[in-house]
């Protein structure tokens, strides 16, 4: 069970760039973590599995709130007054990130006592349910929000989102 291949984050020149490859690296933190109760049931709770999970806990407890916050104090809302649709599906997608939080608050305590996996026959369809939520959120972003994104905020706008972007993360955008 290795970690799949996580893509390189662009600069905060191209904050699509950035966005999108976050949502690379939440598939592939996924991706893992789908691998997870095969392998706890096969191997235990061994040091590949809790190097996954301490690997998906930093993720998702650091790297995953700052790309939430990205797009709800930077990106929504450049985005929701454009129009009803949008206005619409901003709405969806802040829903899912609390659904997102909330089972992402329950699998992160869970994997504070790792060892108790083993005994515990709701994890396998929490963690489902926690990448399920995900893959489709990211695919609705990516296809339908994303991509109207790119035709409706300006060259100012993009740099400022860059600039609020590194900001958050406390770097300076070059």
């Amino acid at each position: 069970m290795s970690d799949s291949l996580i893509p390189e984050i662009p600069d905060f020149n191209d904050p699509f760039g950035v966005l999108r490859a976050c949502h690379e690296r939440m598939l592939a933190q996924c991706d893992t973590l789908e691998k997870l109760p095969a392998h706890i049931a096969e191997n235990g709770v061994d040091a590949e599995a809790r190097s996954a999970i301490s690997n998906a806990v930093k993720y998702f407890s650091r790297s995953a709130v700052h790309h939430h916050q990205d797009e709800e104090e930077d990106l929504f809302p450049l985005l929701q007054h454009q129009s009803l649709k949008l206005a619409d599906m901003i709405f969806r997608l802040k829903q899912e990130h609390e659904q997102l939080s909330v089972l992402w608050e329950s699998l992160a305590t869970a994997f504070k006592k790792p060892g108790d996996l083993t005994e515990n026959p709701g994890f396998p369809a929490q963690l489902q349910q926690f990448c399920d939520l995900y893959r489709a959120h990211i695919k609705f972003e990516n296809e339908d929000v994303l991509a109207m994104a790119q035709h409706i905020i300006s060259q100012r706008q993009l740099e400022e989102m860059g600039d609020a972007m590194a900001r958050r993360r406390g770097l300076r955008r070059s």
